[in-house]
């Protein structure tokens, strides 16, 4: 067993996992896994800035990761930063704060690199399950992006496109600074051709419909399937692996849209950084369902981060 750390720093989230790692027998057993919602990509679609109030809230957060991985001894950490960091102008000022809290450089990587990770991560426990066909489409919906990755045992072809639930929030349902509640049709009618052109922009890629099983990752879906699931608080045992169908989708996107912050504030399983933004995430979501005629997608609560930190205990860091 190797004992490694892994930082997944998004748009709309930084996570964090210790586990320990056996490549041999490919078991992951996890110490520690925590997210922090910070919003570093806080107004970067319109200012292609990082504010400084995201870097602290960002900062402060990697201080606390800092003290859990030393606490837990674990030997290497990598850190990864996605869509947000990728696109300001001052990423050199939180790549520098990184550094000396940390010790390490994030490395900004790619789209196709997230696909990856995302890929391992969602799908090496799926291996020898008789219920789910392959090939696998797996779908991160992120803050800033949104990942397709379809493939066997390995990635055959992937592709990340720009609209996520901060993304499609801030440019399309914020009105003199504040989130319309609820959106317009108007408003509702300018994201979804923005998801539809995305979805055409992946499939020149992606063979999207060849998919035999949709897997779905990372906060907006695992929010859906705990209202789905009607969980009291939000329970990723009970979330991980779940299988949501495109009606009950569909049904929560609905209410999600139609609904006041309040209202939606008022929903146990919504973490409340996501309050404003799962409405749009959601309608991801179901886009992408509706687009490949899948009628139930399976819920994981392993991505890009358990994906990272396989990188780590086998050595593929470079990759």
């Amino acid at each position: 067993m190797t004992r490694v750390a892994a930082i997944d720093c998004g748009t709309n989230s930084i996570r964090l996992l210790v586990a320990d790692a056996d490549p041999a027998t490919g078991e992951l057993k996890e110490l520690d896994r925590r997210m922090t919602i910070v919003r570093l990509g806080q107004g970067v679609d319109r200012t292609g800035r990082l504010a400084p109030e995201a870097l602290e809230r960002t900062f402060a957060a990697c201080r606390e990761y800092a003290e859990v991985i030393k606490e837990h001894g674990a030997s290497r950490l990598r850190f990864v930063a996605t869509s947000a960091s990728r696109d300001a102008e001052n990423r050199e000022d939180f790549v520098r704060g990184v550094v000396d809290i940390l010790g390490v450089e994030p490395e900004v990587i790619s789209g196709d690199q997230e696909a990856e990770f995302s890929f391992t991560g969602a799908t090496k426990e799926l291996t020898g399950r008789d219920d789910l066909a392959k090939p696998y489409l797996v779908v991160d919906i992120g803050g800033g992006s949104t990942e397709f990755v379809v493939g066997e045992e390995h990635v055959r072809a992937a592709r990340s496109v720009d609209v996520g639930c901060v993304r499609m929030t801030e440019r399309h349902l914020v009105h003199d600074g504040v989130v319309t509640d609820p959106p317009t049709y108007r408003q509702l009618s300018a994201i979804k051709a923005d998801i539809e052109a995305a979805l055409d922009l992946a499939q020149e890629t992606v063979p999207l419909t060849e998919a035999r099983t949709l897997v779905g990752l990372a906060g907006s879906v695992t929010t859906v399937a705990a209202i789905a699931l009607g969980l009291p608080e939000y329970d990723p045992s009970a979330i991980h692996h779940a299988r949501i169908s495109l009606d009950q989708v569909q049904e929560i996107t609905g209410m999600l849209l139609s609904s006041t912050h309040e209202q939606r504030a008022a929903l146990p399983a919504i973490h409340p950084g996501r309050v404003d933004v799962i409405g749009a995430g959601a309608l991801v979501l179901q886009a992408v369902m509706e687009r490949i005629g899948a009628r139930e997608v399976v819920v994981s609560e392993h991505d890009i981060l358990d994906g990272i930190a396989w990188s780590v205990a086998t050595g593929d860091e470079a990759k």
